[in-house]
């Protein structure tokens, strides 16, 4: 049984929640301000987190940048705003996901399923496989069935967002995706305005992977068309 962290200040939208969460299988653990949510991942088995960004004491952005300096539990926030650049910040500090409000309760569940999915699933044959089984591409080593990355060796931690994006792109060494497609294969919902947030993954993977992200080695733009990772000895 998963158990889905609901954090908001707004009792009645937690109330709501719980009770579609807990009708389709879901174990719910709840919180009313960003402390309160650190402290029951802290003290809780988490395995996803419902955020609201506009909080009082401590606000949704701010404590899920300290959650991810914790780990990579999956966050979805929930947001009153719909304008790109709240949505973008969300996403910069290490969100997976954002839902406007008025929210539908199927989209919610719907959006917590496919995140459940690809941070406990995430298996597949890789076009660089090494005889353990692992991917590996330059100093970029990834264990598919441990959801680890390397790179010289050194632990990389990435949302399960950024990993899927890199997953991708290993498996398909040379081969541009658009950001439509990326967005399709990886979020698995319909492309629409989603440029911004998958330039912001990008973004965010590559300060991680590579020595100099404003000139990168392996993840490469292709202008006009999308993304590719290059293919190194």
């Amino acid at each position: 049984m998963y158990t889905v962290l609901i954090c908001d200040d707004d009792k009645d939208i937690v109330s709501a929640l719980e009770i579609y969460l807990t009708s389709e299988g879901y174990r719910t653990v709840s919180a009313y301000n960003g402390e309160e949510a650190i402290a029951a991942v802290r003290t809780e088995n988490i395995d996803l987190i419902l955020m609201d960004v506009m909080m009082p004491r401590l606000d949704g952005i701010r404590a899920t940048a300290k959650l991810r300096e914790e780990g990579n539990i999956p966050i979805i926030l929930l947001t009153a705003k719909s304008e790109d650049t709240d949505k973008v910040l969300g996403l910069n500090i290490g969100a997976d996901d954002y839902i406007t409000k008025p929210f539908n309760p199927i989209e919610v569940l719907a959006r917590v399923k496919s995140q459940l999915r690809r941070y406990t699933t995430l298996g597949g044959k890789a076009a660089v496989e090494t005889e353990d089984g692992t991917l590996r591409n330059g100093a970029i080593v990834m264990d598919d069935e441990a959801k680890a990355v390397t790179v010289d060796g050194e632990p990389v931690s990435l949302t399960p967002i950024e990993y899927n994006i890199l997953r991708l792109l290993m498996k398909n060494l040379g081969r541009v995706y658009s950001t439509a497609q990326i967005y399709e294969q990886v979020w698995n919902d319909p492309a629409l305005g989603s440029e911004n947030t998958v330039a912001v993954h990008i973004r965010h993977l590559r300060e991680k992977i590579e020595i100099d992200p404003a000139n990168p080695r392996y993840l490469k733009v292709v202008w006009g068309l999308g993304y590719k990772m290059e293919k190194m000895s």
